[in-house]
C-alpha cells in the first residue's frame, strides 16, 4: 500500500539543511515526503525532489530569469514560483501522490507556500509555520477564506536553535497527524458528496438560537445545511462557494458583513456581500441580522469616531456600536440595490422585536427607531416590496428561525426545485 505523502514547500537556498531535517521527521512518522524547492536567489545546497528549475518552468520563466528579477522586481519572481508551484501541487494531488502540504519560513516563503496551498481543495491538510502568523493583517492575506493552519514560531525561521527546533517539530507533528487522518482524494469526495442539496446558513452569536432552529429544520427536511460564521471571512467564504456552485441555496440570517463593509467595521465582508446568491440565481431567504451594530474593537480610535453612541463591550476584541438612523438607511438602500437584481425567488424576513440578541428592550443596542427606518427604506427601495415580511420576534428567537426555515422551503419549491426525499427509516436508525 502506498504511503501517504507530505508536500514540503521550501526555499532550499536559505533553509536547505532545516528542510532536510523536517523531511526526515516526516519519514520517521511512517509517511513519505516530497520537497518542492521554490528557491529564487541562489543555487540550493541540496536538490529538491521537485527542483526550483522545474517550478520556475511551470510558472513560465527560467530559473535564471527568476534570479535576475529577484533583486530588481521580486514580485515577478514570486508570482512565477506561485504559478508553477500551484500547477505542480494540483497535479500531484489529482494523481493521489500528495495528501497534505507543509511550509515554513518568513514573509516571502509564507506568501509562496500559502498561495500554493489555496489552490488545493477544502479539507486537504495545510500547515504553515512562520513568525508572520502573529501579524493579523498578514494572516488575513495569507489565509483569507481558506482552511490553512498557521503556527506561530515566535522566533524567526533562520538557522536552528532549541526554541525554533521545538516549534517546527510541533508543526511537523501537526501536518503528520492531519495527513494520517486524511482519507485521500476519493475519500474526500465521498465525504463531501452527500447527495443532499447544500444550503449555506450565516450564523453569529447574536443569532444563535434562531440559527440552530434553521439548521435543525433544514437537516430534517433532507438538506445538508452548513453554518458560516458571519465575522467577515466565513460569510465571504460562503459567497465564494456559491459562485463555485457548491452552495445551492441560502438562509442569510446575518448579512452584517454588508453593513460592516459600508461603515468600515471590523467584520467587513467585501464589496459584493449578498450579490453571489443574487447573481447565481439560487433561492434565498434573508434577514437583517447584525444591521443594528458595527464592530470596532480592532480600531483604537473608535471612541473619538463614535462619541455619544450606545455601545457594548463584549470582550477586549469585540466592541459593538449601535448603528444610527442614517446608517440604517444607507444599509437598506444598498441591500435593496443588490436584491433588485435577483432572478430566483427571494424572501426577506424582518423581526420587529430587534435585529440581534443585543437589540432588545433594556439591552445596550436597542434601537426601534433605527430599525423602523431600515425597514421603511427597504420597502421603499425594493422593486418588489412584497418579498418583505415583518414578524413579531427578535432575530435571536427560535421562532424566528422556524419562520426562516419555512420561508426557505417556499422559495426552494418556487424556484422549480423539488424538496429532497427524506428516508425516515434511515434517519431513525
Amino acid at each position: 500500500m502506498q504511503k501517504k505523502t507530505v508536500l514540503m514547500i521550501a526555499n532550499l537556498d536559505t533553509r536547505g539543511s532545516e528542510f532536510a531535517e523536517f523531511k526526515n521527521l516526516v519519514i520517521g512518522q511512517g509517511l513519505d515526503a516530497l520537497i518542492m524547492d521554490v528557491s529564487m536567489e541562489l543555487d540550493p545546497p541540496i536538490r529538491g525532489d521537485i527542483t526550483c528549475q522545474e517550478v520556475a518552468a511551470a510558472g513560465g520563466l527560467s530559473i535564471e530569469e527568476v534570479r535576475t528579477q529577484y533583486t530588481a522586481q521580486r514580485h515577478i519572481s514570486t508570482d512565477c514560483m506561485v504559478r508553477g508551484g500551484s500547477v505542480l501541487a494540483a497535479t500531484l494531488f489529482e494523481q493521489g501522490k500528495v495528501h497534505g502540504v507543509f511550509g515554513a519560513g518568513g514573509a516571502t516563503a509564507t506568501i509562496i507556500a500559502t498561495s500554493i496551498m489555496k489552490t488545493l481543495p477544502f479539507g486537504v491538510p495545510k500547515v504553515m509555520a512562520t513568525p508572520i502568523a502573529a501579524i493579523g493583517c498578514y494572516v488575513n492575506l495569507y489565509v483569507g477564506t481558506q482552511d490553512i493552519t498557521m503556527v506561530n514560531t515566535v522566533v524567526d525561521v533562520i538557522g536552528m536553535n532549541p526554541m525554533l527546533r521545538r516549534s517546527l517539530t510541533n508543526a511537523v507533528g501537526g501536518i503528520c497527524g492531519m495527513v494520517r487522518m486524511f482519507p485521500g482524494i476519493e475519500g474526500l469526495q465521498r465525504e463531501q458528496n452527500t447527495g443532499k442539496p447544500l444550503i449555506g446558513v450565516t450564523c453569529f452569536g447574536l443569532a444563535e438560537r434562531s440559527a440552530e432552529r434553521v439548521l435543525t429544520r433544514l437537516e430534517a427536511a433532507g438538506f445538508q445545511p452548513v453554518a458560516f460564521h458571519a465575522q467577515g471571512k466565513g460569510d465571504r467564504a460562503m459567497d465564494e462557494l456559491i459562485r463555485k456552485g457548491v452552495v445551492q441555496g441560502v438562509v442569510d440570517l446575518v448579512p452584517r458583513g454588508l453593513g460592516e463593509e459600508l461603515l468600515g467595521g471590523d467584520g467587513a465582508a467585501g464589496t459584493d456581500r449578498v450579490s453571489a446568491a443574487v447573481e447565481t440565481g439560487i433561492p434565498m431567504v434573508l434577514a437583517p441580522g447584525g444591521f443594528d451594530q458595527v464592530s470596532v474593537g480592532a480600531q483604537p480610535e473608535w471612541e473619538s469616531r463614535f462619541g455619544e453612541r450606545s455601545f457594548i463591550v463584549i470582550d477586549e476584541a469585540r466592541i459593538e456600536i449601535r448603528t444610527s438612523v442614517e446608517e440604517c438607511s444607507r444599509i437598506a438602500k444598498l441591500l435593496a440595490i443588490r436584491l433588485n437584481r435577483a432572478t430566483a425567488p427571494v424572501r426577506v424576513l424582518v423581526p420587529i422585536g430587534g435585529l440581534s440578541s443585543l437589540d432588545r428592550p433594556g439591552r445596550a443596542l436597542y434601537g426601534p427607531e433605527e430599525n423602523a427606518r431600515l425597514t421603511r427604506e427597504l420597502l421603499q427601495d425594493l422593486a418588489d416590496p412584497s418579498i418583505v415580511e415583518t414578524l413579531p420576534f427578535n432575530l435571536y428567537d427560535p421562532g424566528f428561525g422556524e419562520a426562516c426555515a419555512e420561508a426557505f422551503f417556499d422559495v426552494w419549491v418556487r424556484s422549480g426545485r423539488p424538496l429532497p426525499v427524506v428516508d425516515h427509516a434511515s434517519s431513525i436508525d
